[in-house]
């Protein structure tokens, strides 16, 4: 089979045609190479989609905090709050903070 016998083929005369061949050439170059390519959108719509994940929880963070901060303008939940997270006191009141054991790191712990 020769290249007169390849030329008679409908399907070499298709793709040697000049207009399908600079469409190839075309889809090619917007596909892998060009700035705006298929591969760049794709990592774009990864990174926008992470970005929505992160703005979502966020959201629900300012949310939980907002709840806080409406809960703390009272003065016996401010009280409470403070009592709990810094450890504070009035005067002349001691405080006995319970450990168990299970939370404690011995010896061993510490060495490793």
């Amino acid at each position: 089979m020769g290249f007169k016998d390849l030329k008679k083929k409908k399907w070499f005369t298709f793709l040697t045609n000049i207009y399908v061949l600079v469409l190839t050439v075309f889809v090619i170059w917007m596909l892998f190479f060009d700035t705006n390519s298929l591969l760049i959108h794709n990592e774009l719509r990864k990174e926008i989609k992470n970005l929505e994940k992160t703005q979502k929880f966020l959201r629900s963070e300012i949310e939980k905090d907002k709840k806080i901060i409406e809960k703390l303008s009272d003065t016996n939940e401010l009280e409470k709050f403070a009592r709990e997270q810094y450890y504070l006191k009035k005067k002349n009141e001691e405080i006995y903070l319970i450990e168990y054991e299970d939370s404690l790191k011995s010896k061993g712990d510490i060495e490793d």
